[in-house]
């Protein structure tokens, strides 16, 4: 026997509640019987809540499974797909939805619509081309009401997230999910949700471990080795990266509508600060993508170190499988390479990898003998601010020396010398050393500052090396935690840095450069943007013999 399949769709859940479905469904047992057909339920064929509009049903619902099983010629030629009404099947732009129509009639299928028990299949639009003219005005009507929709649902929810951002008036706004570790409060003014205690106790302690320094898979490990969830069910190292990334961890909702994006602070309830929010931001790193792995990164994986020629991320890519008979790792086995290049993105103009561990070496040698002081703070506001303060202090008291040496001259051209000069120098001697007394306090307020900011980090970096390079695993994750509280960006240019591209100043700068100790062939070029805003530039020497800096680029 021939098959008939039914397919059923709301376009929301409420819709599902009326009589449409179980009208569908007689008509589908009712139409089988009368034309001898098998009615086939082996495909789930409903979808419930799902919009045509915007292709829902076919890029994650049920009759995507179906067009996918009708090209696979799973669904035999002289079946029957019986629909509701053809704006069942689509309200996307005629064309497209016209392609679904034509896609299920060319297989051999036909298309019964149960409103009217119109039949759709190649015999009767060829003897009836004016069914197709009104399959075609249908799909227009249909898309246009949707449009239409669209555009008022878009207009209402642009209007309730400025209502929200300028506090005249906040309520719920259905559009997307809210997370799994918060559930409703049932109030229509805030709060309208409230903390899942024992998941976000979970999602803290899974924030607390990445900023530590473990990974997505370990974390996930542990949480489902203790019975913690997040959002109920198991959870994912990937999952648990997309959550990381996702500000309603500090309580925010944002919706992109119509190309316009709103940030809808304190719909939820915050789970973690915004400084540790930024600091997850920082420290976002990619899966490994090769054999020993286990190795961690000191500055890759972390969203710091990106390739000069394409901008994608680099990568650090140990081959453990060719480790020596101790298990050792030469340094042509742990190589840095661009993550275009490995994926064969296309965009990457260069490609290839150049050794880890030797820029490893070079950029710690860097650290321990060069970085000081104005790395951390050069362009620092509150350091700026101190610095001027000095400047303004020094220049009165520069001021006032010079009015002292005016007075001096007057009265050494004086005989008679009057009171009120004297009185004046007087005055100005106190106030000499008043303005001392206050340029003192300043520089040592700026000195204070810039000790404080730098926080021990020099001296943190004077201890590394050595056991960084051993692979040992505690220096390598401290070191890790290093490299993300100084930089803030390291380009990557593996086969020399050059001027083309670049104007000005900058130009200049990398024509200089490109003049120094090493030649241009051979060479790896770094440029490292602290977090300060400082930038240097490092040339390093493929095999490893040295490297020269280049100061503010």
């Amino acid at each position: 026997m021939a098959r008939l399949y039914s397919y059923i769709r709301f376009s929301t859940p409420e819709q599902a509640q009326g009589s449409s479905s179980v009208r569908q469904s007689e008509y589908a047992e009712r139409y089988a019987a009368e034309h001898g057909l098998q009615l086939d339920t082996s495909l789930n064929m409903k979808d419930e809540g799902l919009s045509a509009y915007h292709q829902a049903h076919i890029k994650k619902g049920a009759l995507g499974v179906f067009l996918q099983a009708v090209e696979a010629g799973k669904v035999p030629a002289g079946s029957t797909l019986i629909i509701e009404a053809l704006d069942r099947l689509s309200r996307a732009e005629p064309i497209e939805a016209q392609a679904i129509l034509y896609q299920i009639i060319n297989a051999g299928i036909a298309v019964v619509t149960a409103s009217d028990g119109k039949r759709y299949d190649r015999e009767g639009l060829k003897a009836n081309p004016m069914d197709l003219v009104y399959s075609v005005l249908v799909m227009i009507r249909a898309h246009e009401e949707s449009e239409t929709k669209s555009s008022r649902v878009n207009a209402a929810i642009r209007i309730a997230c400025e209502d929200w951002i300028a506090g005249k008036k906040r309520t719920h706004i259905r559009n997307g999910k809210p997370p799994g570790w918060v559930r409703e409060t049932g109030s229509d003014v805030p709060p309208l949700y409230e903390s899942i205690p024992e998941r976000v106790e979970a999602l803290r302690l899974a924030v607390k471990m990445y900023l530590a320094g473990d990974g997505g898979t370990t974390i996930a490990k542990r949480l489902n080795a203790e019975g913690l969830a997040i959002s109920g069910g198991a959870v994912s190292g990937q999952n648990l990266y997309r959550v990381f990334k996702n500000p309603m961890l500090i309580g925010a909702k944002v919706l992109r509508v119509a190309d316009v994006e709103y940030t809808l602070e304190g719909y939820y309830p915050a789970v973690i600060s915004e400084a540790d929010f930024k600091k997850l931001q920082a420290s976002q790193r990619s899966r490994p993508r090769a054999p020993g792995a286990g190795i961690p990164g000191i500055f890759t994986g972390v969203g710091i170190c990106s390739c000069g020629y394409c901008g994608a991320s680099m990568q650090g890519v140990n081959y453990a499988n060719r480790a020596r008979a101790d298990g050792s790792l030469a340094d042509g086995h742990r190589r840095l390479q661009c993550a275009d290049a490995l994926g064969g993105g296309g965009r990457c103009p260069v490609g290839g990898g150049v050794s880890l561990a030797v820029v490893e070496r070079a950029l710690l040698k860097y650290c321990r003998s060069e970085l000081g002081v104005a790395e951390f703070t050069e362009q620092d506001d509150t350091r700026a601010k101190l610095a001027a303060t000095v400047a303004d202090r020094r220049a009165a008291l520069d001021e006032i020396a010079v009015k002292l040496d005016k007075l001096a001259a007057a009265l050494l051209e004086t005989d008679d010398v009057p009171l009120v000069l004297i009185r004046k120098m007087r005055e100005l001697e106190k106030d000499q050393v008043v303005a001392r007394d206050a340029l003192a306090a300043a520089e040592n307020d700026l000195k204070v500052y810039a000790g404080a900011v730098v926080g021990g980090l020099l001296d943190e970096w004077q201890v590394l090396t050595d056991a960084v390079m051993t692979l040992d695993k505690d220096a390598r994750m401290k070191a890790r935690q290093l490299f993300m509280a100084t930089f803030e960006r390291i380009d990557v240019y593996g086969k020399g840095f050059t001027a083309e591209g670049f104007t000005g100043a900058r130009a200049r700068v990398a024509e200089r450069l490109s003049q120094r100790l090493l030649p241009g062939k051979g060479v790896i070029d770094i440029r490292l943007k602290f977090r300060s805003g400082a930038v240097r530039l490092l040339r390093i020497d493929r095999l490893g013999k040295g490297y020269v800096s280049a100061a503010d680029f």
